[in-house]
């Protein structure tokens, strides 16, 4: 009788892609990844669907205005778009609209952007400039950078107001890497979330050495979505996506092995691997190592020599010196200190609710995702690519926003390269329909890879926990006034 081996029995979400993982592909570079990109921390969070109403609904939308929006961290402006004393920048979500200011000796507030006189915005939806007073341009009612009223005309008229009392009310505000949060959580007996030092988690430790405060803002892109931007963000938390909307990426990308990690409640993050083949391409497909060089230089530096491969190393390590030494010349910096890894791989964290942050030195991306009025089935996605500063210490004042309508191309913004906006093309159109699709499917959820999916469905759950704690909360309070 034959000998049986005995299957060993997978727990759901234990189950990885055969072949090499992300960890065995970076360790095998020839310079050692940092140690914040070998951490691994995945949970199996569950496996049922998720209700398309979710995406749908407009009263679930109304719902995370009331209850999420309402006490997250997000990030309104960078630094740089309000350097001196005056400049303001306006953060909008939803109906709440937050006035970001420099005051005189540099502090940095943001204040409800609503007239104490007879509610009319301060400044307009989306705007940014420079102001020596907060000037309501309705009547006039005027406040100082600090919130002050400092003139209100016909004063004679206005006995029962107070000055004192008629402060501008202030949000709470940080700052972490270049980026200036918000919070509209400003009740201080019912606060919700916590300080933005801890509500952060692992960033500031995984971005010691990676930090987005020394960049500067190269392209900013504004384009509006068909779709929810709870499914528009999805669509670039996995991988798994690439093998079919981005066929043309797997010879020189990995996916199914990429890594997927959750950090605590608010950060979760990838790193799929860049100059490695796909483990979907059959062995006979595969690339060898010359072949890979030779791809990615025609598709990044057309024209340039290809370098040979030195004995032991692999196409990843000369792409990625040659990558160092390009983006080294191009934006006056010396890249030589970064890993591999660092430097080519698309490594990406997310912060909940909105907030995507790319650390490499190749993939230089930062975007968020924000409903676009109440329309469920709307969003703005916008786009900023974070550059070196360079050496000289001339930086370029941050880009002006390019904004695109649904059916613009990105293919249209000047400085984005063409490759990346055929990418996001790619994932405009799948959204467009996936959008359709939840409205006219017989099966009313999405079902989830345990793994590669396991992003979504936990950015799903912190929706879904802040909608519940924020009914419950309701409740209690209208019980306890009846």
């Amino acid at each position: 009788m034959t000998d049986q081996v005995t299957p060993v029995s997978v727990q759901p979400g234990e189950a990885r892609c055969p072949g090499p993982s992300t960890r065995d592909l970076i360790l095998g570079d020839s310079t050692p990844p940092p140690a914040a990109l070998l951490e691994e921390s995945y949970t199996f969070e569950g496996d049922d669907d998720i209700p398309y109403e979710e995406f749908t609904s407009a009263a679930y939308a109304a719902d995370e205005h009331d209850h999420m929006w309402s006490r997250t961290w997000q990030w309104a402006c960078r630094v740089e778009h309000i350097p001196q004393p005056g400049d303001y920048y306006v953060y909008d979500i939803g109906d709440r609209s937050a006035l970001v200011v420099r005051g005189p000796d540099g502090t940095i507030k943001a204040f409800h952007n609503s007239c104490l006189h007879r509610g009319t915005q301060l400044k307009p939806p989306g705007s940014n400039g420079f102001s020596q007073k907060l000037r309501c341009p309705f009547h006039g009612w005027t406040w100082s950078l600090d919130g002050d009223l400092v003139d209100l005309p016909c004063e004679w008229d206005f006995p029962h107001v107070n000055a004192d009392e008629f402060q501008l009310p202030q949000l709470r505000t940080g700052e972490w890497g270049g980026f200036v949060f918000v919070n509209f959580d400003d009740c201080p007996e019912e606060l919700i979330a916590p300080p933005l030092d801890e509500y952060l988690g692992v960033l500031p430790d995984h971005f010691a050495d990676w930090d987005l405060g020394d960049r500067y803002v190269e392209v900013h892109v504004r384009k509006k979505l068909p779709a929810n931007w709870k499914a528009s963000a999805e669509a670039f938390l996995e991988a798994y996506h690439i093998l079919e909307t981005h066929s043309q990426s797997i010879y020189t990308a990995g996916d199914a092995n990429a890594q997927y990690d959750v950090f605590g409640d608010n950060v979760t993050r990838f790193i799929h691997t860049i100059a490695t083949t796909s483990p979907h391409v059959p062995a006979e497909k595969r690339p060898d190592e010359d072949a890979m060089l030779n791809m990615l230089m025609a598709r990044k530096n057309p024209g340039h020599e290809v370098p040979a491969i030195p004995e032991g190393e692999r196409a990843r390590d000369v792409y990625a010196r040659h990558m160092q030494e390009v983006l080294g010349e191009a934006y006056d910096n010396d890249f030589s200190d970064l890993s591999v890894a660092e430097t080519i791989d698309s490594i990406e964290y997310h912060l909940f609710p909105n907030a995507f942050f790319f650390p490499g030195l190749q993939i230089p991306l930062t975007y968020r995702f924000r409903p676009d009025g109440p329309d469920p089935d709307r969003c703005i996605y916008e786009v900023l690519f974070l550059r070196p500063k360079p050496r000289s210490g001339q930086v370029p004042e941050p880009a002006e926003p390019f904004d695109l309508d649904v059916d613009d191309s990105y293919t249209t913004v000047p400085g984005l390269p063409t490759s990346l906006g055929q990418v996001l093309d790619q994932d405009t159109t799948n959204l467009a329909a996936q959008t359709r699709g939840f409205k006219s499917s017989k099966k009313r959820g999405q079902t989830l890879g345990n793994y590669q999916e396991v992003r979504a469905r936990h950015f799903q759950s912190m929706v879904r926990r802040y909608i519940n704690e924020g009914r419950t909360t309701s409740a209690t309070k209208k019980a306890a006034t009846t």
